[in-house]
């Protein structure tokens, strides 16, 4: 099956792009709550102690929601803005050995990004110039400008692929 066919239409980067910013509000809930139990588990009092432990715990929290979710396909701004994480085929759905793959290659653009914006911040001397961390998750989107079918590179690297689920075909 061609990756042009209508079939595996690549969903707009506009849909991908809002369907982000609605999973940020979700992340948001999940990062709040396993934080607050990482706080009740550990007595910690404040966010420097314990901080890289912290860190890991998040890392998973935010991992083991997404890969629950791409199990099935779609996590809910996926579901809301019609988007399916699919093989290269478009026929099933990756196993779960490519999702934890997919999940650990999502990190280095965003992370390479945040270490830019922290280099110009400390070689500008300005320290405004962190809030342009904000931009850094939407890094992922550089590489579908060059990418022949849209796709994200971490997408690209593991065979998966994002689908318009209005017109793809659905596992039986």
């Amino acid at each position: 099956m061609s990756l042009s066919s209508p079939g595996l239409a690549t969903p707009t980067r506009l849909r991908r792009f809002a369907s982000m910013m609605y999973e940020g509000v979700l992340l948001f809930g999940i990062v709040f709550l396993a934080g607050y139990l990482f706080d009740t588990l550990t007595q910690s009092r404040n966010a420097l102690m314990f901080r890289h432990g912290r860190q890991v715990f998040l890392f998973l929290a935010i991992g083991v929601y997404f890969l629950l979710c791409w199990r099935g396909g779609q996590t809910l701004p996926m579901k809301t803005w019609n988007i399916r994480l699919v093989d290269r085929d478009g026929l099933r759905r990756p196993a779960m050995g490519r999702l934890l793959l997919r999940y650990l290659l999502l990190w280095p653009l965003p992370l390479l990004a945040a270490f830019i914006v922290q280099g110009a911040s400390r070689f500008t001397g300005y320290a405004s110039t962190d809030l342009l961390i904000v931009f850094a998750p939407f890094s992922i989107f550089i590489w579908s400008w060059f990418d022949r079918d849209g796709q994200f590179l971490h997408d690209r690297l593991l065979g998966t692929r994002l689908v318009d689920a209005r017109a793809a075909p659905r596992r039986a």
